[in-house]
């Protein structure tokens, strides 16, 4: 069952969308929540891949959200609060699904600037989720500036005027929650392979127990979709712990 919702986002302080894949049968489900990428929205999963059918065969529900240009985080400029957005979400869904409420049946994933927001959002808050999956990551917004993606102006609304190495180990401060089941992936003709390796060796020096991926593939809805497989499964193997 496909479910469109329109909602009031507190955090935002406006309108937001979500779209809900509901296996059948009565539940209680475990929920992963996934992110678009740069300029796309909550039905572009939906639209691009075949999302729907392999989650439905798995017995998970997927949400997929809005997270506008925002980068999934609350904007140094106080005006967005995307990560907020998100997080209050997840509580809706739980209010308004049969849902497993619990972090051991949560996951969250995203492609792109929804990898970077699957990461910061997953290690930022393990108590929340279970598992994290990031294909083709935006995974340091200040390699992303130097790129030229993004106009500096947005870019410092965003994450401040120098826009600070903001990659995932410097979120990583010890904490009594165990860190999310991570599962990192990249196409190798990419053009954020670099960062997605740079990422990894980052990972593996600070002994952050994760699994990467290299396929054959580029910045596309043909990669992405054929990684929904390994991807479900690593959920799955979370939720089963």
């Amino acid at each position: 069952m496909l479910t469109h919702i329109r909602y009031w986002s507190q955090p935002l302080g406006r309108q937001a969308e979500m779209y809900a894949v509901v296996p059948q049968g009565p539940g209680p489900f475990p929920v992963v929540y996934q992110l678009h990428g740069l300029s796309d929205d909550a039905s572009i999963w939906l639209r691009r891949t075949t999302i729907e059918p392999q989650f439905e065969r798995a017995g998970i529900m997927v949400v997929t959200l809005d997270g506008g240009r925002g980068f999934y985080a609350d904007h140094a400029d106080g005006v967005e609060k995307w990560e907020s957005h998100i997080l209050a979400s997840v509580d809706l869904v739980d209010q308004t699904f049969r849902t497993i409420p619990e972090r051991a049946a949560r996951g969250i994933g995203g492609l792109s600037m929804g990898g970077y927001g699957a990461l910061r959002i997953g290690l930022r808050h393990p108590q929340r989720f279970a598992s994290v999956v990031a294909h083709s990551g935006v995974a340091c917004p200040r390699a992303w500036r130097a790129l030229k993606r993004m106009p500096d102006a947005e870019m410092a609304r965003i994450f401040g005027p120098t826009v600070a190495d903001d990659a995932v180990p410097a979120w990583l401060a010890p904490r009594a929650t165990p860190l999310p089941s991570l599962h990192i992936d990249c196409g190798s003709e990419d053009f954020l392979i670099q960062l997605n390796r740079d990422l990894h060796a980052s990972l593996e020096r600070d002994q952050i127990p994760h699994t990467y991926r290299e396929y054959p593939g580029a910045h596309t809805w043909d990669y992405w979709d054929a990684r929904l497989p390994e991807a479900i499964a690593h959920h799955r193997a979370a939720f089963g712990r």
